[in-house]
């Protein structure tokens, strides 16, 4: 394995794990309050709208479109290449008193103003009630992969750590969607999306933690579970950083150079990346311990007949 450094001391980790669980209680309480309160500023994709498909006669210059829509009142309107580079995807907020014909009458004739050229091919109409199977498809699959994952962690591991993984897991989601509702950031399909990538990546970097502790519970004969996780996470210091710093480094590349179509899906990839990383080192071992892992869970006792003999 790669190692950026070697640590010829473990480092405190669990030292720091009461502090660390009371700010991230605290950090979780407060997403869920500003979930209650405030909600989500769902997209178009979730509360309907229109959606209108364009197409130029040259690549579509996809940041004047939106400033010209912007000057004339749509500046809530998220525009999009659709297929090709000529062609554009218009999605519109439902307006109060306003049908969805009207609204995409209204927006073709801004449009043509600056390109007399622009061909609409398609109208289509999203009603609220799509959008309220779309949310609930997506809580839906979250809880769905939650459960399974958990699933997967009381067979691989222990019961204990299954419980430790989803509370980090539900820590990272419920934190991101907290940041999300603070700022009201539009929560569309794609972000979501991200909110789905965060759990995975979450669990795998909780994983190979555990997966470490796992082996030291096996091949020493300590009986200090917090100086067991110690090593265990000193010893994977390195490939986090560099798993995560690298992920993150892609991420951000999407983040700066992706444009408006994939700002919010990798703005909520470098959150999770950084929250998740936190949460695998210092948030899901010491519910583990607390929980009362041991030594004892991971050694066999020896057979009958093997105990008969010995005596």
């Amino acid at each position: 394995m790669i190692e950026l450094f070697h640590l010829k001391r473990d480092i405190p980790f669990m030292r720091f794990a009461r502090s660390t669980i009371v700010v991230s209680i605290a950090f979780i309480l407060a997403a869920i309050g500003l979930l209650a309160t405030k909600g989500l500023n769902l997209g178009v994709d979730f509360t309907g709208g229109t959606v209108m498909e364009l197409g130029y006669s040259q690549t579509a210059d996809l940041p004047q479109i939106r400033q010209t829509l912007g000057n004339q009142g749509f500046a809530d309107a998220q525009v999009q290449n659709f297929g090709t580079s000529t062609d554009v995807l218009i999605r519109l907020p439902i307006k109060a008193g306003v049908t969805s014909a009207q609204l995409s009458e209204q927006v073709l004739v801004v449009l043509r103003t600056a390109d007399p050229k622009v061909d609409l091919r398609r109208v289509e109409f999203v009603g609220p009630q799509v959008g309220k199977e779309l949310f609930a498809d997506g809580a839906l699959a979250l809880l769905v992969v939650s459960m399974g994952i958990m699933l997967y962690l009381a067979m691989r591991f222990e019961w204990r750590f299954a419980v430790g993984a989803i509370f980090a897991t539900a820590h990272d989601i419920f934190i991101v969607l907290g940041i999300w509702s603070l700022f009201q950031w539009e929560f569309s399909l794609t972000v979501l999306a991200a909110v789905l990538a965060i759990l995975g990546y979450s669990v795998n970097d909780t994983v190979v933690v555990f997966d470490r502790i796992r082996e030291n519970f096996r091949k020493t004969r300590l009986n200090n579970v917090a100086a067991i996780m110690d090593n265990a996470k000193t010893a994977t210091l390195s490939r986090t950083i560099i798993t995560s710093g690298t992920t993150l480094l892609m991420v951000l590349a999407m983040l700066l150079l992706g444009g408006e179509v994939l700002y919010g899906f990798a703005l909520c990839l470098t959150l999770g990346i950084l929250i998740g990383t936190y949460s695998s080192v210092l948030v899901a071992s010491p519910i583990v311990m607390w929980l009362g892992v041991s030594r004892e869970d991971f050694i066999k006792p020896p057979k009958q007949d093997e105990a008969d003999a010995v005596v």
